[in-house]
């Protein structure tokens, strides 16, 4: 796991306490990770057959504070939401000193041998679907679909980081259809990570007064 942007960043060991949950599935079967305290990496898994192997990990909230408006304004409106402003006031709440809680709902596609199987739902709160294998697939767009709480999320902006082979990164938005679907333009020897945020009011009793949920979907082309 990296903690940074644009597939750069300084590596994470493993953290139970920062850990919600941490899969690791293959075919219809799913079965709980949990590493020792500093791993570094903090995964890692031996495969034990051929086919598409999918990491599912998810966080414990973590809180991080707003000390000017115009940081969280130009944040919102980065990930899509652009109507922040309104629904901030709206609620009637501080513009400067507030917090906001946020945590990351991840799923990597790994093939191993073949790489041959489907993705699926996990269960996630938010979460992306590949509804094609991104490994055995011939097309030059990559369908997924975006659910969140178990039902598709439409209109919803889909940050699109494409790493090439010579490891420059190129970003671009799309947006979900009525039924939670996008199209992604992918290439050979590319890898790939999908990012969407939901934004909503926090539960008062947290502390915070927004929450993000942070949906990402990482794989390979070959």
């Amino acid at each position: 796991m990296l903690n940074g942007q644009e597939f750069k960043g300084f590596r994470l060991p493993y953290f139970k306490t920062r850990t919600k949950r941490s899969e690791v599935i293959t075919g219809d079967t799913a079965t709980p990770y949990e590493g020792r305290m500093g791993d570094l990496p903090a995964l890692t898994v031996t495969a034990e057959r051929d086919g598409l192997l999918t990491l599912v990990h998810e966080t414990m909230p973590e809180t991080l504070t707003y000390e000017t408006w115009e940081k969280f304004d130009a944040f919102a409106e980065h990930k899509g939401f652009a109507d922040i402003r309104a629904r901030h006031e709206g609620r009637g709440l501080p513009v400067d000193g507030f917090t906001e809680r946020y945590s990351r709902h991840a799923k990597s596609l790994i093939a191993v041998g073949s790489g041959a199987g489907s993705d699926r739902e996990s269960g996630l709160e938010t979460e992306f679907v590949a509804l094609e294998n991104p490994y055995t697939f011939k097309g030059d767009t990559l369908p997924v679909q975006l659910f969140y709480q178990q039902k598709p999320r439409a209109a919803a902006q889909v940050e699109i980081f494409e790493r090439a082979p010579d490891d420059s990164v190129s970003i671009t938005l799309t947006q979900t259809d009525t039924e939670g679907r996008a199209d992604i333009p992918v290439k050979p020897g590319h890898t790939y990570l999908l990012d969407a945020v939901v934004l909503r009011p926090s539960d008062p009793e947290t502390g915070a007064i927004w929450e993000t949920l942070w949906a990402a979907l990482t794989f390979a082309v070959p």
